[in-house]
């Protein structure tokens, strides 16, 4: 059997290596389009910014090590032209000799990945801005930043990350780094879109406190030559507002599916140009398969016939494996889908999630349900714990969970992943009260963050509280729709006076004197209700005390001061 597999980086690569574990006998050819094969790409940043100092692990395999440990005939700088499928061949041009040559396969493997997004920007081919692909984009960038930084020092030279993505946010952490100074820009109305709004707004402060230029909603119209410097540009967004000279730009725009080749061959594609393949992983075409970040799977949250399209490496190495199983084996595996688990880091704050987040339960019309917690990372009376803010997203109804995201300094990941491997085992959101997890005071606590946000969400389930968001609020206050909400703040008065109150008028009661204090509450107990405190849990209390006073219209503030503070710093009302 001749297996041909186009493109090998994560799915290629991947699928090479288990083809060859189930096959002595089979001849396997990669075809990759660059100089470089099964590369370190999630790496590049960090070796831009000079936390990765060795060139050479970047190059996790060469053709040479990839023909003597697995026997595979690697071709690099092989451009796939054509696919013929009733034929079963490809057209392959050398790119480094010009040469074209026929390429026939028994089953052929698209692992052709997604490419940079490239938009008609006026000056977008100037000298001095780049995308990051490969290996060679990311030379490119290092030589480029050396030639500036040897005419003057690195804090005075201006770097704009265009897109506020994962790879946006890792480059302007490297760019800063190395000394330079940043300017983000992002044309939607937050970074790093698969956060909600008052995750990312975390990040978004931070990052600011590091001395970043955070510009949001707005995005880049031209590129210009700078009169003074012809390999600087002169950067005017949308908005008409000027950017400082840029030294250097890096366009993280996004990435688009690298598949007008396998357009052109028949092989159906969904109008964005994702490969479509069954669950087996099998595309429209007899003995084609497809795999990595050019194909649409299933959205495995979601279940039923719903799709989407997640560029991330684990999804892709599992994926090119499956597809060399389904090859090789008798019995075919199923790709269950994806669940868009992922992480970053931003200086020193980390950022994860899993799963849907509110724009796209939205956008499908599910009823949902926020969790918003934030406790520490480890026990508090453990030196050095720092705060995670955690946000759960379920349907209060039947349990089920949609999706999870965390932003903190220590142990954000972690939870991630429990909640992501909770969601593949089918449990419930009130399952993770359940949950058993590692403790020590260096690492956790007995009550482990994520048995809070389960516990929270039982305490929903159960009936035993209602809750209001904090846009829901910002709108009833400043927009009218309800005028006679009373917000009732049970943190201390010293607190208060620290962080600032939460909205203008706020009825300030501390927990522990509610009881007592309960005359200073409106007479008529159908009043509406808002309890807050700093991040949820006395809240929590005092809507348990009035509502066994009497009192039934009564709401919880999701997340509490501390999340309504970080999208809306000064106080509602005002």
């Amino acid at each position: 059997m001749k297996i041909v597999i186009v493109g090998g980086v994560a799915a290629g690569a991947s699928a090479a290596a288990r083809a060859r574990r189930l096959s002595e006998d089979a001849e396997i050819v990669i075809l990759q389009s660059g100089p470089d094969v099964s590369f370190a790409s999630c790496g590049m940043p960090y070796f831009i910014g000079g936390e990765i100092s060795d060139r050479d692990t970047m190059a996790v395999q060469t053709p040479e090590s990839l023909h003597q440990r697995l026997n595979l005939d690697v071709r690099v700088n092989a451009v796939v032209e054509s696919i013929d499928v009733e034929t079963q061949t490809l057209v392959v041009k050398n790119a480094s000799t010009g040469q074209v040559y026929s390429e026939s396969y028994d089953q052929l493997v698209l692992a052709v990945g997604a490419a940079p997004i490239k938009p008609p920007i006026p000056g977008i081919d100037r000298p001095g801005l780049f995308a990051l692909r490969n290996l060679q984009d990311m030379d490119d960038i290092v030589e480029w930043i050396n030639k500036m930084t040897a005419t003057m020092p690195a804090s005075s030279m201006h770097c704009v990350v265009a897109g506020a993505g994962f790879v946006g946010l890792e480059m302007v952490e490297q760019l800063h780094h190395r000394g330079c100074q940043v300017t983000l820009v992002e044309l939607q109305p937050q970074i790093l879109a698969p956060l909600d709004e008052e995750m990312a707004a975390i990040l978004h402060r931070d990052l600011e406190a590091h001395g970043v230029t955070v510009i949001v909603n707005d995005g880049i119209k031209e590129f210009t030559e700078d009169p003074t410097d012809p390999e600087a540009s002169i950067l005017t967004l949308g908005s008409g507002r000027k950017l400082p000279t840029a030294h250097l730009t890096i366009l993280g725009l996004g990435v688009r599916p690298d598949t007008a080749v396998v357009k052109s061959a028949g092989i159906n594609v969904t109008p964005r140009g994702h490969v479509i393949v069954d669950d087996f992983l099998h595309t429209s075409a007899k003995n084609v398969w497809a795999a990595g970040d050019a194909v649409q799977v299933r959205n495995a949250v979601l279940g039923g016939e719903e799709m989407w399209a997640v560029p991330l490496a684990g999804p892709a190495n599992r994926q090119g494996r499956i597809v060399a199983d389904n090859i090789f084996l008798e019995t075919k595996k199923k790709y269950k889908g994806t669940y868009a688990v992922a992480v970053v880091r931003s200086f020193q704050e980390y950022a994860a999630c899993v799963g849907m987040n509110e724009k796209l339960l939205r956008a499908s019309k599910l009823p949902y349900q926020c969790v918003h917690i934030h406790p520490n990372s480890h026990a508090g009376y453990y030196p050095g714990a720092s705060q995670i803010h955690l946000k759960v997203l379920f349907d209060k109804d039947t349990g089920k969970l949609y999706g999870a995201q965390a932003v903190g300094r220590e142990g954000v990941e972690k939870r991630i992943d429990v909640i992501a491997t909770a969601m593949q085992a089918g449990m419930l959101a009130n399952d993770l009260a359940e949950l058993e997890l590692c403790y020590a005071p260096p690492v956790g606590s007995a009550k482990d963050p994520v048995n809070y946000a389960g516990m929270v969400a039982q305490n929903i389930m159960d009936g035993l509280v209602t809750q209001i968001e904090w846009k829901d609020l910002i709108d009833k206050v400043e927009q009218g729709t309800e005028n006679n909400v009373v917000v009732l703040d049970v943190r201390g008065p010293s607190e208060i006076a620290r962080d600032g109150p939460i909205a203008k008028g706020a009825t300030n009661i501390p927990l522990n004197d509610l009881r007592q204090r309960m005359n200073e509450l409106p007479a008529n107990k159908d009043q509406h209700i808002v309890v807050t405190c700093a991040s949820g849990q006395r809240a929590y209390y005092a809507y348990r005390i009035l509502k066994q006073n009497g009192y039934t219209n009564v709401d919880n503030l999701g997340g509490a001061f501390a999340t309504f503070h970080v999208i809306h710093p000064a106080p509602v009302g005002a």
